[in-house]
């Protein structure tokens, strides 16, 4: 079947810190016709993070007038002030170029995926080996306060109960394990008629 016959989707989601990011893009690395779907997010770019490429960077305001507007499949305010959600058109943009939308959302936004995806989505839950794992590797990351980080691990331990919502869940306790494991998952997804 070539892929703009699909109606198929995958989502990616974790916790944060949970190595979320590095496992996408070794999925996007590996061949399958998959197509990262850029977010809109209302927060701040962190360095390094370009417009159009992490996320589309709006603001609150703007973001607000999109959701009156109709303009995304799913989105949320994670914390105050702080919105995420995924565009129609970015879902658009994507089956255009005949690929399938791969989705790095946090875990709210994939439990609201696959509940509008249904079967033609796969959802992957990541789970990191421990809340203490998790937080010593926000610490290492280096992009947020102590009081940030608090705030993320908190969630984190409210997440990780919510893995069972999704179809599978990949432990990223040995990231070499952990990308094999999700390679085979996600051909198996493509497989299936």
């Amino acid at each position: 079947m070539h892929p703009t016959d699909s109606k198929k989707v995958l989502i990616i989601s974790a916790p944060s810190g949970a190595g979320k990011s590095t496992l996408v893009s070794h999925l996007l690395a590996s061949g399958f016709p998959l197509l990262f779907s850029v977010s809109a997010t209302s927060r701040k770019p962190r360095v390094n993070e370009t417009d159009g490429r992490e996320y589309y960077f709006i603001t609150a305001a703007e973001f607000r007038k999109r959701i009156r507007k109709n303009e995304f499949i799913e989105w949320q305010e994670v914390y105050k002030n702080h919105y995420y959600g995924t565009l129609r058109k970015e879902i658009e943009r994507i089956r255009d170029a005949g690929k399938i939308p791969l989705f790095d959302v946090d875990v709210m936004g994939g439990i609201n995926l696959k509940k509008i995806f249904g079967d033609d989505a796969l959802s992957i839950f990541i789970m990191p080996p421990s809340v203490e794992e998790l937080r010593k590797r926000l610490v290492r990351r280096g992009t947020d306060t102590p009081e940030q980080i608090a705030m993320r691990v908190d969630k984190a331990a409210s997440e990780i109960l919510l893995a069972e919502h999704f179809d599978t869940v990949v432990i990223n306790d040995d990231l070499e394990k952990a990308c094999n494991a999700i390679v085979n998952i996600v051909r198996e997804f493509m497989d299936r008629p």
